[in-house]
């Protein structure tokens, strides 16, 4: 990795990039509860219990005493790590935001580590068969997107989501390549790999299942939960960092790091784990699903995204309020009880799309998703007006955009034809008779009617073509 980076944001105040060179609808899966602390004291831990955020603590009943004790303490220091085996995070990683999100709202300092390094090895954490190999130079690029797009996140919710932001906890982004650039194979394992220990490695969940696989399991593989162990014992050291966060296939890794950090420093560390977005099959939600929601708008615009929320099964949608949004109970319950008098008005389901879209986009792509809402499914004109060429190519994204000068007289037929929206002759021709073409939400029947402006053509210069159902066509009129 050729460079990692450092941002902080401080109770309230912005504090400057610093940079350092180096060379189907969602369920969500439960399998154990956490068991939640002591009902007299309504500790963080508690409420991330209530909400269903945290499934499971490791050790084993530090939950219940010694962990809500440390928070209370004084503020901590909580890390996640994100692998860049992608150039975006996607909505199965968003889960585990919220919830570094959750801890800086209430005073911890929160660390989000991009694995620059590691995401070379592979994790092989759920998989049936080993990642493909992902090279020093795409792991740096997905690693500076990645970044930026834990950035755009951490600053919507700091402004958007928080009435106090002095009371928050900072905030950092780095890159594991960092500290391993100046590691020698040999010196780290004769250093480091002396510490673990063969039988408890083998019995992880996570490489039994491997080792049982046709294809098995490589020594690289292997060896990933060595270095986030190890990334949990740089950053105990550098950061005080004393909690880790990760989905729940991340616990043989968060138990590795616990066991590995008590045995060279003698301090007690804990893991925590949210339960994993899965579709309704059970499968993890994810690219190597083929089924991601992408949190980069190039990927997946604020639209895509507020749709797949608004379209969440009923039965879910009472859940992902508490899962995916920073509403408090009582107020979820009051949106349940409105959803409940009139279902057909689907105001959880709105309210929860509005609430993610503004996190992961900001309050303008949430105002984009709500314009592109109405331009599609409510045929409105004046959203169209709205909307700039950037966003209609989002909302249509496998239309053509084509631009073409608009000269005196063009027609109706002209404007199909130059779109190649409709075939040569006469059959183009009798398509818009038969009233099988739209102009803007509204059927164009006569093939010789000269293109009208604000009718036709919309005040921003565009025209929108459909013909048929699904076939769109986005025109950009200039001037001669």
């Amino acid at each position: 990795m050729a460079a990692s980076c450092v941002r902080s944001v401080c109770r309230g105040r912005r504090v400057r990039w610093s940079f350092a060179v180096r060379s189907a609808p969602l369920s969500v899966s439960v399998r154990a509860p956490l068991h939640s602390p002591p009902a007299a004291a309504d500790s963080l831990l508690s409420s991330l219990h209530r909400r269903g955020v945290l499934k499971e603590c490791f050790p084993e009943g530090a939950a219940q005493h010694e962990l809500p004790r440390l928070l209370e303490s004084g503020p901590q220091t909580v890390y996640c790590g994100f692998d860049p085996t992608a150039d975006s995070l996607h909505a199965g990683n968003l889960l585990a935001i919220i919830g570094l999100l959750h801890f800086r709202s209430a005073g911890h300092n929160v660390l989000a580590v991009i694995g620059g390094a590691t995401a070379q090895i592979g994790d092989p954490s759920g998989k049936l068969k080993e990642r493909e190999r992902l090279t020093a130079d795409t792991a740096e690029t997905n690693g500076r997107s990645i970044a930026e797009s834990l950035w755009r996140i951490f600053t919507h919710h700091e402004l958007l989501f928080c009435p106090e932001p002095a009371r928050l906890g900072t905030a950092a982004v780095l890159n594991n390549a960092g500290w391993y650039r100046d590691w020698r194979v040999v010196d780290f394992l004769s250093e480091m790999g002396r510490h673990f220990r063969m039988g408890t490695l083998l019995s992880r969940h996570s490489v039994q299942a491997r080792l049982r696989s046709a294809e098995g399991m490589s020594l690289s593989e292997f060896s990933y939960q060595l270095f986030q162990a190890y990334d949990f014992y740089h950053l105990h050291l550098r950061h005080g960092c004393r909690v880790q966060l990760g989905g729940s296939d991340q616990l043989g890794n968060l138990m590795t790091g616990h066991d590995f950090i008590h045995k060279m420093t003698g301090d007690e560390v804990y893991g925590l784990t949210v339960p994993l977005v899965t579709t309704s099959m059970g499968d993890k939600l994810g690219k190597t699903a083929g089924n991601a929601v992408w949190l980069n708008r190039d990927k997946t615009s604020p639209f895509e995204l507020y749709q797949y929320f608004l379209r969440l099964p009923d039965t879910t949608v009472e859940s992902y309020l508490k899962l995916f949004t920073f509403l408090p109970l009582a107020e979820v319950e009051k949106v349940m009880e409105q959803q409940k008098q009139d279902p057909g008005k689907r105001t959880a389901h709105k309210r929860l799309a509005a609430e993610v879209t503004k996190l992961v986009h900001g309050k303008e792509g949430l105002e984009s998703a709500k314009r592109c809402t109405n331009a599609l499914y409510n045929s409105s004109t004046e959203a169209l007006e709205q909307m700039d060429d950037a966003e209609l190519k989002e909302l249509f994204r496998e239309a053509p955009f084509q631009e073409f000068f608009l000269e005196p007289g063009t027609t109706v037929l002209d404007a199909c034809r130059r779109a190649e929206a409709i075939p040569e002759g006469p059959r183009g021709y009798q398509m818009i008779t038969d009233g099988g073409v739209w102009f803007n939400h509204q059927r164009a029947s006569n093939p010789e009617q000269v293109m009208v402006p604000g009718q036709h053509i919309l005040s921003n210069g565009l025209s929108l073509i459909r013909v048929g159902k699904k076939n769109f066509y986005i025109l950009k009129w200039l001037s001669l």
